[in-house]
């Protein structure tokens, strides 16, 4: 078994990749993995083994159809992390947004069509589905992004379908929560407030909190898309879930806990441009249909995460330029 994984060197990908080097995916013990990775601000070479015996690593742009025309003969199924992922960023630079996930989510497919790949996990985020109120969504919820970031998923789950239907290209869609964990770049919710908290400076909370997320571990989201991609059905989404909401100020709280820092800390910002209220994933299908069901719970998780970032100074600390303000962003 050969597996293509785009976006490896991020956080959900290299997750995702050491796993399966690790031999936590069975059946999958001696897959011989190629990571395709552009290696952008959030994308860390160091977040992968520098050699391994499975492991071949590329550095190029997911758009660059010739490359992958190149690079994907031979593999047996692509698993696609690659996209830029960062809400905020979006508000700025829509542009980069639509190329990487929209332009080369279709570069992606039209080379596995051409090269006769057979099986493809394209992975997702809830935003696609805008705000819900009360309840929670199913796969077959209309898709409704309010920000440039989640409108650029949007658009890729529909090529994905698309080239389902007029290729008959065996892809699958994955729609997940907010994860959080380990290797987290900075500029996300968790990462970026419990380093600074770890340093005693402020951080910055939206509006007066009350943005409602899931939240899901993301080792648990991996074993999800392994689910996926070994079981899963051609053109079907699968929502993955973690089965907790939490308010961002309640996540601010533990994380001012676990980081034995004052609540003066805490600074309120003005809410960010169209900012989603509340999130809600029912994930029956996959925990019904494929056997998933999260293993992580999530007090512990963040306990653990917290203290991943304690002992690994020296992985995040480079990063600590200003980066956006953050509450939001899947992956």
């Amino acid at each position: 078994m050969r597996l293509l994984v785009t976006g490896a060197a991020g956080f959900i990908g290299s997750e995702y990749v050491r796993a399966m080097l690790a031999g936590e995916y069975p059946g999958y013990e001696d897959a011989q993995v190629t990571v395709l990775d552009l290696l952008t601000y959030a994308g860390n070479r160091a977040n992968l083994p520098e050699r391994h015996p499975r492991l071949t690593f590329v550095r190029g742009d997911v758009c660059d159809l010739p490359l992958l025309l190149d690079l994907l003969p031979g593999h047996d199924a692509v698993v696609h992390f690659a996209a830029e992922s960062h809400v905020d960023r979006s508000l700025e630079a829509a542009a980069d947004f639509v190329r990487t996930n929209v332009a080369g989510t279709q570069a992606l497919l039209e080379a596995c069509v051409r090269s006769g790949v057979s099986r493809v996990v394209h992975v997702s985020t809830d935003e696609t589905y805008g705000s819900i109120e009360s309840g929670s969504w199913t796969e077959e919820w209309p898709l409704l992004p309010n920000s440039p970031y989640a409108a650029s998923k949007a658009a890729s789950d529909l090529m994905a379908r698309a080239y389902w239907r007029s290729h008959g290209l065996d892809v699958s869609v994955t729609r997940c929560s907010n994860n959080y964990g380990p290797y987290q770049h900075v500029e996300k919710l968790i990462p970026h407030f419990v380093t600074r908290l770890l340093e005693g400076r402020t951080v910055p909370l939206y509006g007066d909190g009350s943005n409602i997320r899931e939240w899901v571990h993301v080792s648990d989201h991996c074993r999800a898309i392994q689910l996926v991609l070994t079981r899963g059905a051609a053109g079907e989404i699968y929502n993955v879930g973690g089965g907790n909401e939490m308010s961002n100020r309640r996540i601010t709280e533990l994380l001012l806990d676990l980081c034995d820092a004052s609540p003066d800390l805490v600074r309120r910002v003005a809410d960010r441009r169209g900012h989603d209220m509340r999130y809600a994933l029912d994930d029956t299908k996959i925990r019904t249909g494929l056997g998933y069901s999260a293993a992580v719970p999530f007090e512990s998780g963040l306990a653990a995460t917290v203290a991943w970032y304690r002992d690994n100074r020296a992985w995040w600390e480079p990063m600590r330029t200003e980066p956006a303000l953050v509450l939001g962003g899947t992956v």
